[in-house]
């Protein structure tokens, strides 16, 4: 206990000579609440909640390698967890690195390290700047974040944890995606006839300057509001009504229908966007979707591209509207509602997370996504942790990138117990 407390005198010392109020922030933290094991191999480490921060067999050498993944020359690096001292180390033996910023993403944990580990080389470290993850909305490249620390990060740094991960995991998930894959390519290279006769999204680009949109994806919320939508419709009092393509048939049971239907997904199929409901409803797709659906479609269709370099080609001879994708439908549908000139966009359903267990509204499980358990979670408007995936907590990135980019735009959201978007609203008569 001895060694310990002049282990924390003396970080702490370094610490709140450069950093006051990161060492007030550091004894106000309760490290007696953490679950901490020593876990021994040829040397040690310690585990939080059964997660290591480190090797146990050589902590240097893993940091050494970590270090050494990021390629090239890097006069600037973030490092996201700075484990348990290995970590800033390695990087600071980087001849080429000017300056390091350790970001902070688990205050209990770093202030556990900061009892256990002498810190005061790295934390002396001209080169060094120290700052909590969550002080900075965005993330900054290069960067190395600690996979355990990012397991473990805190409440308060979450949403910078949240695009961490989704820059990491971007590839993976762009990999069904990729422009010279030759299945897609074919895909919408057999929609050009139909590309050539259809209308073009930028028709609607403009058309409802100042107004309001209400913007209905397909998250288990939507359950909550399918009456308020169906009042507001028969008095004739709703704004106008975008939905995402797995909307319309729940919209549709509930005798609502919508003004514009997007789809974007090349797994679309009739089920989910049956031609049967559509006439006179006009579609906003992208040439992934499979022909003979776009086919049977009654209503008036219209493309659309993305910057996605598959549509390159069909871009230069059959000239269509752009609309902005993240990964979801639901990005189209908003980007959809701001060139159509709103200045008031409220999002219905748009949970990017599980809501009394429930993945989507109105389908049963499996029926229309794979029946998954959530192995993420993200913060609900509550500031309390709900189960998601990975991929809805990258859609709900893409998305905040998006609302952040519009400022003139009022976003509000309908629903507290979904993901809490950063830059929304929550409003007043519609939440649930």
């Amino acid at each position: 206990m001895e060694g310990e407390e002049k282990i924390f005198s003396e970080n702490l010392a370094v610490l709140a000579k450069r950093w006051p109020s990161l060492a007030q922030m550091v004894l106000a933290q309760d490290i007696g609440s953490l679950a901490v094991d020593l876990r021994k191999g040829i040397e040690s480490t310690i585990t939080i909640n059964g997660i290591q921060l480190s090797s146990r067999h050589d902590r240097i050498g893993e940091a050494r390698l970590q270090a050494e993944s990021l390629q090239g020359s890097c006069p600037f690096v973030y490092l996201y967890g700075p484990g348990l001292g290995e970590l800033p180390r390695a990087f600071l033996k980087r001849s080429d690195v000017q300056k390091l910023e350790v970001r902070i993403l688990n205050e209990k944990i770093f202030a556990l390290v900061m009892h256990l580990v002498d810190q005061t080389d790295w934390l002396g470290s001209p080169r060094v700047s120290l700052a909590m993850a969550g002080d900075d909305r965005n993330i900054f490249l290069p960067f190395f974040a600690s996979p355990p620390e990012l397991t473990l990060a805190s409440d308060t740094n979450a949403k910078i944890r949240d695009r961490l991960v989704c820059q990491m995991t971007a590839p993976f998930m762009n990999k069904d995606f990729l422009p010279n894959d030759l299945n897609l390519l074919a895909r919408v290279e057999s929609n050009r006839t139909l590309l050539a006769s259809d209308g073009d999204v930028s028709e609607f680009f403009n058309s409802r300057p100042g107004d309001e949109a209400w913007v209905i994806a397909t998250g288990p919320s939507l359950e909550r509001h399918f009456e308020q939508i169906c009042a507001s419709r028969n008095q004739g009092s709703a704004p106008f009504l975008i939905a995402v393509d797995s909307a319309l048939v729940p919209l549709h049971k509930h005798g609502i229908r919508p003004d514009i239907v997007v789809s974007i997904d090349k797994l679309m199929n009739a089920h989910i966007l049956p031609p049967d409901i559509s006439d006179g409803l006009p579609l906003v797709y992208f040439p992934l979707l499979e022909p003979a659906l776009l086919e049977a479609w009654k209503g008036p269709r219209y493309a659309a591209y993305s910057t996605n370099p598959l549509y390159s080609k069909l871009k230069r001879d059959v000239p269509k509207g752009e609309l902005f994708v993240g990964g979801s439908v639901l990005h189209a549908a908003v980007d959809l509602a701001v060139k159509m000139g709103v200045r008031r966009l409220v999002l219905f359903g748009a949970d990017f997370s599980y809501v009394e267990g429930k993945f989507h509204a109105d389908w049963d499980p499996g029926e229309i996504a794979p029946d998954m358990e959530p192995l993420e979670w993200v913060l609900n408007g509550h500031g309390k942790r709900v189960g998601t995936q990975t991929n809805l907590r990258n859609y709900l990135c893409a998305l905040e990138d998006y609302v952040a980019l519009h400022p003139d735009v009022i976003f509000l959201n309908t629903c507290r117990d979904g993901a809490w978007i950063a830059g929304t609203d929550y409003h007043p008569e519609l939440v649930a």
